[in-house]
């Protein structure tokens, strides 16, 4: 995603320590350069791609893998801002969740997520998932510039 061979910037908006902890495994131990910055609810997500607060330091993400079901505001209300931000609304957002449920599914693309994804429930699994996605969206994708 970045052609300077600087570290991609990917958000994630997880509440869950334990599946932060899987995710932030997983993109070490990933082939491609990364800095992984974790939130653990839907207003710190926001605060940081608007670079806002204790963020205001921070680079605005590259992409965000986003948790639907977070505190303060929940993935949904996130994606919904996001999009309708014109300062953000290209960043990719990759839905990242432990459910499976159609309307879920369906809702999360209809509010413009770029992909939907659901969580492994193992190591291996998320390893699985970060190579794929490691390939497809930091390999191929090709994004407008900033």
């Amino acid at each position: 995603m970045t052609t300077t061979g600087e570290p991609v910037e990917i958000l994630l908006a997880e509440d869950n320590p334990g599946d932060a902890r899987l995710t932030e495994k997983a993109f070490e131990q990933g082939h491609i350069l990364n800095n992984l910055h974790v939130v653990e609810d839907g207003e710190e997500a926001l605060q940081f791609l608007r670079q806002e607060g204790e963020y205001g330091e921070k680079p605005r993400p590259d992409l965000v893998l986003l948790d639907l079901n977070m505190p303060r505001k929940d993935g949904w209300e996130v994606l919904e801002e996001v999009k309708e931000d014109p300062d953000l609304r290209r960043v990719p957002v990759i839905v990242l969740t432990s459910s499976e449920a159609e309307e879920d599914i369906v809702k999360s693309y209809d509010l413009q997520a770029n992909a939907y994804l659901t969580k492994p429930v193992d190591f291996g699994g998320f390893m699985d998932i970060v190579r794929s996605f490691e390939e497809f969206w930091l390999s191929v994708v090709k994004m407008p510039p900033e």
